[in-house]
């Protein structure tokens, strides 16, 4: 994935410069330089600034030899991610997890959230408690349950023999085996018992993420009021205290002039910066000129890019599991073999801002969506999501045609 003449893996984080245009937290700087000292990033913005900086400790340091044009982007955050290069995360097994997060990170994704899918008690307990596990290691940033308590209209690819009405016993069961690593979950706000369900979330600081859903425009917006009113109430603030939207368009019913439905609600206060909307971006899930749409009508400060990528993500088309479910991938588009249905997707986070940039988007409201917004959903905005002093250094360097060069994972070249 990475570019032979960068610099080989480092064990170890040491001190790095890299010379190029700096994109991050929505602003553009051509001849830019970034600082990395250890895992930390020391200085980022104007090279012609650095000799002020005070950072004598790099006086004899040569920049690192990237490409000559390239772009240099902070960490990738992907909060909706099934898994990649074979791996699979609602299968809960520990070395295709490994292997899954290994593949993110290297592709430039340094930040992600294991998403499981609907599933039995059991494999969701059992999930829950890998990717616990996972995340104290550092190299997750937490969980995403896409699940158990949807719609049988909008299932898509979740296995709708365990989809539930919502259980508060169980609820409570997977925040207790989650140890505080659930930060995010799909739900579908017309389900008897969705407005108890949203309480519970939001007063054990969980984000509630309206999807799969079959419910009207009213029901919609009273649910992401509630969500956010729960997460105020919680202590949360900004960004973190906002409701996200699972995949808007995909998993609920379209706009309709005369039915709205959960769409319209979701726009309106993603507009009123009251929720943030992921789009899959990929090209597949939505047409071009929707993702134009989208970040035209509410902005990019209230969107979230997500690839809800699957085991073949980085890998040739054919036949992948997503959890129990069988999966063919054709001309890079993953279906579920019992239904037709989309089934994840098969693109990385740089490939879904790529994307994003060709269907009209700028690249600094595009890298903005995938690395700043994310971090300020999650609470982490003061450890990544963009190349600040003091940040963590990951910094992903691309070519002009946002090809990938390299990625650094906390000072470490991957």
């Amino acid at each position: 994935m990475t570019d032979p003449s960068l610099p080989s893996a480092t064990p170890m984080p040491s001190r790095h410069l890299l010379s190029g245009t700096i994109v991050s937290d929505g602003t553009v700087i051509q001849d830019g330089l970034v600082a990395v000292d250890g895992d930390r990033i020391a200085f980022a913005g104007p090279a012609k600034d650095f000799a002020g900086s005070g950072l004598e400790e790099f006086a004899e340091l040569a920049p690192s030899p990237l490409p000559e044009g390239s772009y240099l982007l902070p960490g990738f955050v992907d909060v909706h991610c099934h898994g990649g290069n074979g791996g699979d995360f609602p299968g809960g097994d520990e070395d295709s997890a490994r292997k899954a997060i290994d593949f993110l990170h290297r592709s430039g994704t340094t930040t992600l959230l294991a998403s499981m899918v609907t599933a039995s008690r059991e494999d969701l307990l059992r999930g829950i408690g890998l990717y616990a596990g996972l995340t104290d290691e550092g190299l997750l940033a937490g969980i995403h349950l896409e699940g158990p308590f949807l719609s049988h209209a909008r299932c898509g690819a979740q296995n709708p023999a365990y989809l539930l009405d919502p259980d508060l016993e169980l609820m409570a069961e997977l925040i207790e085996a989650a140890a505080g690593k659930l930060a995010t979950m799909t739900y579908a706000p017309e389900l008897p018992g969705a407005s108890a369900l949203v309480d519970l979330m939001t007063s054990h600081g969980i984000t509630p993420s309206l999807g799969h859903t079959d419910c009207d425009d009213a029901t919609a917006a009273a649910s992401l009021t509630a969500a956010r009113e729960g997460l105020e109430s919680a202590g949360f603030d900004g960004v973190s205290s906002l409701p996200t939207v699972t995949h808007l368009f995909n998993g609920m019913p379209p706009l309709h002039h005369r039915s709205p439905g959960p769409v319209a609600a979701c726009l309106r206060a993603a507009q009123e910066g009251k929720a943030v909307v992921e789009l899959i971006a990929d090209g597949t899930h939505l047409d071009p000129a929707t993702v134009a749409t989208v970040f035209q009508l509410v902005g990019a400060a209230n969107i979230l890019l997500v690839t809800d990528s699957m085991a073949a993500a980085g890998l040739s088309d054919g036949n992948y599991m997503l959890g129990p479910s069988p999966v063919t991938v054709s001309d890079g588009v993953a279906t579920l073999d019992a239904t037709g249905s989309i089934a994840g997707g098969t693109a990385t986070m740089l490939d879904v801002v790529r994307s994003t940039v060709a269907a009209g988007v700028g690249l600094k409201d595009a890298v903005f969506s995938a690395t700043a917004v994310p971090a300020a959903v999650l609470g982490l905005s003061d450890e990544l999501g963009g190349l600040r002093r003091g940040l963590r250094a990951d910094v992903v360097v691309a070519g002009r045609d946002l090809e990938l060069h390299g990625v650094l994972r906390q000072g470490r070249w991957l």
